[in-house]
């Protein structure tokens, strides 16, 4: 996993698109807090966030 992410960022850094790199932290987030939602109780709460 962290060879991917080296990778990853070694990516972005080489075609000048580092920009991308908040973009697909917000994405991780985002289906991290779906995946938890749809396995745990703590889907009713964080259903009340959105």
């Amino acid at each position: 996993m962290a060879e991917f992410l080296r990778d990853l960022f070694d990516f972005l850094r080489a075609r000048k698109k580092i920009w991308l790199l908040p973009v697909i932290l917000v994405l991780v987030v985002l289906g991290g807090l779906v995946v938890v939602s749809q396995q745990s109780v703590l889907g009713t709460f964080i259903y009340t966030l959105f």
